[in-house]
């Protein structure tokens, strides 16, 4: 299947490490112009080197960006533009909100989580669609969360903003359809990253086990029997944001090996 991805220009917010990475390093292995971001620049230097050497594409440029911070994301597409002359496609990441329910989080928590989990889309969006609609095409995949199916306990931030991302998502794909520019939100489930075992880690401390129990109930619970890998979401992400899919647009998309029970 050919992806047409060769020279389209793509950003891919927080993609220093986790499946932002994953999904950097495909675009660059499709031949693509790829800008990663991170608040680490450090971190950032090093993940454009492996992505360079892994796909051999040499078109791979960092700019350090808070996400919850508007001049950084300003400032990080004003690079895209220097360097890969606009934008065709936007990934849009960021790490998870504080975990907690309702009685463990604070007003601080809340007001922190919608501007990392949701208006950092938002202002990511605004600065790209004028590019894509001008060029009468553009692709924006949101990453979201299985909690967007259904709710996780213990994570009520999650539960609350990733829904107003599919949201968000649903109602820009149906204003700028007309635009060719397709809009998909895609969540995943447990993927082995930092973020999964972090919340593995913390499941493990509140019942007093090893970690290795609560990842073996986890994989007795997942059909397919294990945690996925990074590059397995990437492959989605890519496909959702190549010139091969030209039609699927405003939808809510989980990648769990079919763990989730609900429809």
């Amino acid at each position: 299947m050919e992806l047409g991805l060769t020279n389209k220009r793509v950003i891919v917010m927080a993609s220093s490490k986790g499946l932002g990475k994953a999904t950097a390093l495909q675009f660059a292995k499709e031949g693509s112009k790829v800008l990663i971001s991170s608040r680490n620049e450090e971190e950032l230097k090093q993940t454009a080197e492996d992505i360079i050497r892994v796909s051999n594409n040499q078109n791979v440029y960092y700019s350090v960006c808070d996400i919850t911070k508007e001049n950084d994301i300003n400032q990080l597409f004003e690079t895209a533009i220097a360097q890969l002359g606009g934008v065709d496609i936007l990934v849009n990441n960021a790490g998870g909100p504080t975990p907690g329910g309702f009685s463990q989080v604070n007003d601080d928590d809340w007001n922190a989580a919608f501007e990392k989990n949701l208006l950092s889309y938002i202002r990511t969006i605004r600065l790209a669609i004028p590019y894509m609609k001008e060029q009468n095409f553009g692709r924006i995949v949101n990453i979201s969360s299985s909690s967007t199916k259904e709710v996780l306990d213990g994570l009520i931030l999650s539960n609350t903003f990733r829904l107003g991302m599919v949201g968000l998502s649903k109602s820009v794909a149906r204003e700028y359809g007309a635009n060719n520019i397709l809009i998909n939100t895609v969540g995943p489930g447990r993927i082995q990253t930092d973020r999964v075992t972090e919340l593995d880690q913390i499941a493990a401390d509140k019942k007093e086990v090893p970690i290795e129990e609560i990842r073996e109930g986890y994989k007795r619970a997942i059909p397919s029997g294990r945690y996925g890998d990074p590059e397995e979401f990437a492959k989605v992400v890519v496909f959702l944001c190549s010139e091969a899919n030209s039609y699927m647009t405003g939808q809510n998309l989980v990648i769990d090996g079919g763990m989730l029970k609900a429809l």
